[in-house]
């Protein structure tokens, strides 16, 4: 996050989109960054020949697309707060491809999703546009599970959202430092408090548990430099249990998780799955940190 100067918010125009677009603008106008607007219109399969009414189909992709670029200009409008201008783009494919097709093709540092919204996220999985994002993209991708309407300011303040908290949550896995980095440049920037989380799993009950506790926080309290702890609040936090169960009941209280694949990650077919569970189940939004 510290090198963030390009982010992509995609928007399909419901509820969720404005609370991702509400985080995409406070960070671009924190980080002084380029902001984005997307807008997919899905690939229009005809019902009949394409070959025997060109000038009908071609008329009516014509008409969605206008459509949706004066939609998009007017949510830009409505939404946007003092001094952010984002760029507006309207595409017509296959939603996921151009989403990471625009992600390359500006060098986006940072993509900001909505996790409900028309195509959804029910209690059983992650909706497939949002889940293969988080997957394919090869920037961070921060997931703004649900409308924040207690935590954004309303009005014309251009800092839109508050964040008192962040959780890192680490495994220790060598992944795990660039995910750091991202954590502390939040914290930094937005004054807030930066808690280090590790969860013990599986122990056996032969385990001497304050004694692996204890080792844990040592762990922990070595990742926080002095510099880290003079720009904001720290502390080191040791939890034992299921890890998403955990991460999930902490996060209550708190606005981003940052997490990364490691040790405890599912092969290509899925994200990790304590960062899966987190945004499947979570309450807050939470940072993807790819590798």
């Amino acid at each position: 996050m510290r090198q963030i100067q390009r982010i992509l918010c995609p928007i399909d125009f419901s509820e969720f989109s404005v609370a991702a677009y509400d985080y995409a603008q406070s960070l671009a106008w924190h980080y002084k960054a380029t902001l984005f607007l997307q807008h997919a219109i899905d690939s229009l399969t005809p019902f009949y020949p394409y070959h025997a009414f060109p000038d009908a189909y071609n008329e009516i992709c014509r008409k969605l697309r206008a459509d949706a670029e004066q939609q998009l200009e007017e949510f830009a409008k409505e939404h946007s707060r003092r001094g952010i201008q984002p760029r507006c783009k309207v595409e017509d494919g296959v939603v996921t491809d151009l989403i990471l097709r625009l992600a390359e093709a500006e060098a986006v540092n940072l993509i900001v999703i909505g996790t409900h919204g028309l195509r959804g996220l029910d209690h059983l999985t992650l909706g497939s546009v949002t889940e293969k994002v988080l997957r394919k993209a090869r920037c961070p991708v921060l997931a703004v599970r649900k409308p924040a309407h207690a935590f954004v300011p309303r009005g014309g303040e251009p800092d839109l959202v508050q964040l008192h908290r962040i959780l890192y949550c680490t495994d220790f896995s060598d992944n795990s430092e660039q995910a750091f980095g991202h954590a502390v440049s939040l914290a930094a920037e937005y004054k807030a408090e930066l808690i280090l989380v590790h969860v013990l799993e599986d122990l056996p009950s032969s385990a001497d548990i304050e004694s692996e506790t204890a080792k844990v926080l040592e762990r922990l309290e070595k990742r926080i430099s002095p510099e880290t702890r003079k720009n904001c609040m720290t502390k080191a936090v040791t939890l034992i249990g299921k890890a998403y169960q955990q991460i999930i009941e902490l996060a209550l209280e708190s606005r981003i998780i940052t997490g990364v694949r490691g040790r405890h990650a599912l092969d290509l077919a899925v994200f990790g799955s304590t960062t899966y569970r987190a945004i499947q189940l979570g309450s807050c939004s939470v940072l993807a940190v790819h590798v």
